[in-house]
């Protein structure tokens, strides 16, 4: 599904009842301008960008966020953690903590911050391959990059429960 596909869709039922059970996982490609968005499926198998949330000021972006959260039925959010690519956190990694721990303590849901050195390169690298003049813009490339951030935790988590599975064997 494409982003703007995923736009559609969460545009045409935002009275959507939320699942009973929260099961998906949100991922965050945070910034100070844009945040991108991205949602797995209940199963956490996969996950699909949702758009990129332009920031207002923080008291909005946290309400939204909650709607956000309500409707897609979030049990996880991960917070891209962007360190220096020597590992180091520099301002700016301080500032996504500090808004993760915000976003924990007002909507009540666990956030994990996650390492996202290179995603938002993977995420122009993907958007460059499929070519889309729209893709290109900075903006359109957040989502993606949460994307990115999601499939790689959701990967590296399935590896950690197959690996755990086979020693139990």
């Amino acid at each position: 599904m494409t982003s703007a596909t995923a736009r559609s869709i969460t545009r045409s039922a935002p009275t959507a009842t939320p699942d009973p059970e929260p099961r998906r996982i949100l991922a965050i490609d945070y910034g100070r301008k844009r945040m991108g968005l991205a949602v797995s499926d209940e199963l956490q198998m996969t996950g699909q960008p949702l758009f990129t949330l332009v920031r207002t000021n923080r008291r909005n972006d946290l309400r939204r966020l909650r709607e956000i959260c309500r409707k897609h039925g979030v049990a996880r959010i991960l917070m891209g953690h962007p360190l220096h690519i020597t590992g180091e956190a520099g301002e700016m990694a301080d500032e996504a903590a500090q808004f993760a721990e915000r976003l924990q303590k007002e909507l009540g849901i666990e956030v994990k911050l996650v390492d996202e050195r290179l995603t938002s390169w993977e995420a122009e690298q993907i958007v460059a391959q499929h070519k889309s003049p729209h893709r290109r813009k900075k903006s359109s490339i957040d989502d993606v990059a949460a994307a990115v951030l999601l499939r790689e935790y959701l990967d590296r988590n399935r590896a950690h429960q197959q690996h755990v599975a086979a020693e139990r064997e």
